[in-house]
């Protein structure tokens, strides 16, 4: 590549959502370092200075892929598509084990988490394959085929267990399949079957995401236990008021109710609010819609069906992480230990976040012909 087609190219990146993601990065990265903060005399966790390391890292992924074709890689979607679940595979067999879930590959001591990666793997292939002129939307056999895709990947997952995770591909593929095409009566009917399946889905569960569900119901049920995280992240979003108390000065997350184990990663908007009240939040939320909206502007401005289903798909994904965390964190869904993209702690899920919003950089820099 010529750096004069370089030089273009990166003019038109989305530079609304381009400054908006560094801000984001920039919130998570002040937000952790709070997050482990337990005063002058106590030590840090640390967590922050990785934070730093990783958000380098997923920006250099970040623009790679926004600087490479994405049909490129769009022709390699089912080949990586089984890579992902090759991955998801192993996990099961050779994972690191941590509460009782195996859902890390430990990598020359780097745990990674497969199952974010096997996600947007899944996305190519269900866009590469809804997008190919032979899929005729309406028939049987497109339903089957995409149920099969997102099914093997949402199987494997769940069994690590990780249901929260595996359950966002659901809504991801039914977006996907609506905006490839497929009539959203159709939808809606297997929707409302999926519904009536619920109580079956139940006796499946595993005993703590019971637990987990009930508590969401009544969160007085097990204070002290399971309810523990909700409760006392419902009292730190509350009491930030309107302005917040502070940074470093939350008190539910300073004096240790919301645990080090949580707050940097799956309760870290409780600590955003707590610090910087509503007008805070209220100020990450724009962040998040400029960003999204840049996932959108993708999707509708894309050259072909490939790009429109593949920017489509990775801003659904994005989009679900965002409400499902937020939502948990001030008791309107059960807890699901989703992370926050580009804010809460973590290598393997920042890595996944950037290379998504890359592609659909990518998507949208070859908006035009060339």
């Amino acid at each position: 590549m010529n750096g004069r087609l370089l030089g273009q190219r990166a003019r038109r990146l989305d530079w609304p959502a381009m400054m908006a993601i560094l801000l984001l990065l920039a919130a998570g990265v002040a937000f952790i370092y709070s997050a482990g903060w337990r005063g002058e005399d106590a030590p840090s966790t640390g967590f922050h200075r990785r934070q730093i390391g990783w958000c380098a890292v997923g920006l250099a992924v970040f623009f790679t892929a926004a600087l490479t074709d994405y049909r490129r890689v769009g022709a390699q979607a089912y080949g990586l598509y089984a890579v992902g679940l090759a991955t998801l595979v192993a996990v099961l067999f050779l994972g690191v084990k941590v509460y009782g879930a195996r859902r890390w590959l430990d990598f020359f001591g780097q745990r990674v988490q497969p199952s974010e990666f096997a996600k947007l793997a899944t996305i190519l292939a269900l866009a590469r394959y809804l997008a190919a002129p032979a899929t005729d939307p309406r028939s049987r056999e497109t339903l089957i085929v995409a149920a099969l895709l997102a099914g093997a990947p949402f199987l494997l997952i769940a069994a690590e267990p990780d249901l929260g995770s595996a359950a966002t591909l659901l809504p991801v593929t039914a977006l996907m399949l609506l905006a490839a095409g497929v009539p959203a009566r159709t939808l809606g009917a297997i929707a409302l079957g999926g519904l009536a399946l619920l109580p079956l889905g139940w006796l499946a569960l595993g005993d703590y995401q019971r637990s987990r569900i009930l508590v969401f119901l009544d969160p007085g049920r097990d204070p002290l236990g399971a309810g523990w995280n909700s409760i006392q992240s419902g009292i730190a979003v509350g009491s930030g008021g309107l302005w917040g108390k502070g940074w470093l000065r939350g008190t539910q997350n300073v004096l240790g109710f919301l645990p080090r184990t949580v707050a940097p990663t799956d309760f870290i908007f409780s600590v955003i609010a707590e610090e910087k009240g509503f007008a805070g939040s209220l100020a990450l939320l724009a962040l998040y819609a400029i960003v999204l909206a840049g996932g959108v502007r993708a999707a509708l401005r894309a050259r072909d069906p490939f790009g429109r289903l593949l920017a489509a798909g990775l801003t659904a994904l994005l989009f679900v992480h965002v409400f499902v965390n937020i939502a948990m964190t001030i008791g309107l869904a059960p807890v699901t230990g989703l992370p926050l993209p580009l804010v809460s702690y973590g290598g393997s899920f920042m890595a996944a976040a950037l290379l998504a919003l890359g592609w659909i950089q990518s998507v949208f820099v070859r908006r035009r012909v060339e």
